[in-house]
């Protein structure tokens, strides 16, 4: 057993905080009734850019997890569980693709056969993309994401009860197992989802674009979730509270923030790079429709917001250990990120950008998915017990 004497687990949030997720839900789902009325399109892209957003969010933060069982990591035993709690989500993430696959007529070309006859690239692509290959394939990547994610949070979960060191094991086997699912399957839904848009424009590194803004997001929010914990979860250490969530702890997650800013610059750099620098028509056009009219403005949004503003704010070590720089850089990162991802789809539908019902989806989605992840953290432990690193983790400093 590797319990921690005088940790509390009853965490509970308020009945005025859960009546607000609520109300979020309950907005979402007015601006998404009142969109299929006067704006079908719009509203089908908004649906499509936000439960892509949260359904990132939730891979993420299963990602994160079977990172740090794969690498038998010892820093984030402390927050491991509330990236396991992301997970919570992913059975929602069926029920909104099941929603997205009743508006695939309003989103992708291919899905008209009129629109593919006599166009030889679509005509090409049509064993592929058409619409009952493309719910059966997203369906089944859906599926294999939550198996695998409930499988391994459960281990984790039953080691809290036990201690027993071989739920760490279990896990440690499906963690390679589960990052060559990820792999292709995410690649895949990345895709589908987005790419396919535009049927006739392709980039091969758009998957490891998508995984990018996927990390870059699960981290700014795993920090949040950090710093909202901080304050409100100790142990008890020569007979002292303490808190289990130490400074060394934020600065490691400042670490992964400053690298994975840069790294989704690198990714989107070299994606732009190379379609310049072979400026062919058939790849050039994606980029300039983001290049004229409004949509340069939030090119450049993404330049200096999503990869300048946080690498020169998390640039010193003591900004990555300050709790409100983090605080706010995070919160901006996960703006940042919705703002991209509107970027990658609003300008096959557009001539500027949307913002509007935009919003009132994104509530909704955020309503829903604060409910099923303080829900699980509600009724679990908010940090790992029985983990073997547990208490290696509680020493961590650098």
């Amino acid at each position: 057993m590797n319990k921690v004497k005088g940790f509390r687990s009853d965490f509970h949030f308020s009945s005025q905080f859960k009546s607000l997720l609520w109300s979020f839900f309950l907005c979402g789902l007015i601006t998404f009734s009142i969109g299929l009325f006067f704006d079908p399109k719009r509203i089908w892209a908004a649906f499509l850019q936000n439960h892509f957003y949260f359904m990132s969010l939730a891979l993420g933060g299963l990602f994160f997890a079977v990172l740090q069982w794969t690498t038998g990591a010892i820093w984030s035993a402390v927050i491991r569980r509330f990236a396991e709690s992301f997970t919570a989500y992913l059975p929602v993430v069926f029920l909104s693709f099941l929603i997205l696959a009743c508006g695939i007529s309003h989103l992708y070309g291919w899905s008209h056969s009129s629109h593919v006859q006599g166009d030889l690239v679509l005509e090409g692509k049509a064993s592929y993309l058409n619409s009952s290959f493309f719910i059966l394939r997203n369906f089944l990547a859906i599926v294999l994401w939550i198996f695998l994610g409930r499988k391994m949070v459960s281990h984790s979960l039953a080691q809290d009860r036990d201690g027993d060191r071989m739920w760490t094991e279990k896990n440690r086997i499906l963690s390679p197992i589960f990052l060559m699912v990820f792999a292709l399957t995410f690649t895949m839904a990345s895709f589908d989802q987005l790419m396919s848009l535009d049927a006739h424009w392709f980039s091969t590194i758009y998957g490891v674009y998508c995984f990018a803004g996927l990390f870059y997001s699960t981290l700014a929010l795993l920090c949040l979730f950090a710093l909202f914990f901080r304050t409100r979860v100790f142990y008890e250490r020569e007979g002292v509270l303490v808190p289990m969530i130490r400074e060394d702890h934020l600065h490691d997650l400042g670490k992964f923030l400053f690298a994975f800013s840069i790294f989704w610059a690198y990714i989107a750099f070299s994606q732009f790079l190379l379609i310049w620098y072979a400026n062919l028509p058939e790849e050039t056009g994606y980029f300039m429709r983001r290049m004229q009219g409004p949509w340069m403005g939030v090119s450049w949004f993404l330049l200096l917001g999503k990869f300048l503003l946080p690498f020169f704010f998390l640039l010193t070590r003591s900004a990555k250990r300050n709790p409100r720089i983090l605080a706010v850089v995070s919160s901006f990162m996960l703006f940042a990120h919705w703002i991209d991802m509107l970027w990658l789809i609003q300008p096959e539908f557009f001539e500027g950008p949307r913002f509007l019902m935009e919003l009132g989806i994104f509530l909704g989605f955020l309503g829903i998915f604060g409910i099923f992840v303080l829900g699980f953290l509600e009724k679990n432990a908010c940090v790992v017990q029985g983990d073997p690193t547990l208490k290696a983790s509680l020493e961590h400093h650098q």
